[in-house]
């Protein structure tokens, strides 16, 4: 299991957009994927979960992985936040 935690700053947080660009990624990867918000840990890989979050623009989250690919994850997960959730192919 691998954690990292990061602040997310762009301008509108994880909600709509981001958070499905977001979501695009973490199912990309084999691995578990949790967002944590204070004391809520939500599904990474569920829209609901991570709207229900209300992660705005300088807001601290925590992602945790677990399985086979979770580095690769966390790495990936990090990569789309400090690029500003711009879609990458």
């Amino acid at each position: 299991m691998t954690t990292k935690n990061i602040t997310v700053t762009n301008a509108v947080g994880l909600h709509a957009r981001p958070a499905t660009l977001f979501i695009q990624k973490a199912n990309e990867y084999r691995s578990s994927l949790w967002i944590e918000r204070g004391d809520r840990r939500v599904n990474a890989k569920s829209l609901l979960g991570v709207l229900s979050l209300g992660i705005t623009k300088d807001t601290e989250i925590g992602i945790i992985a677990d399985g086979p690919d979770e580095e690769f994850a966390i790495e990936g997960l990090i990569e789309i936040i400090q690029g500003g959730f711009v879609e990458t192919k």
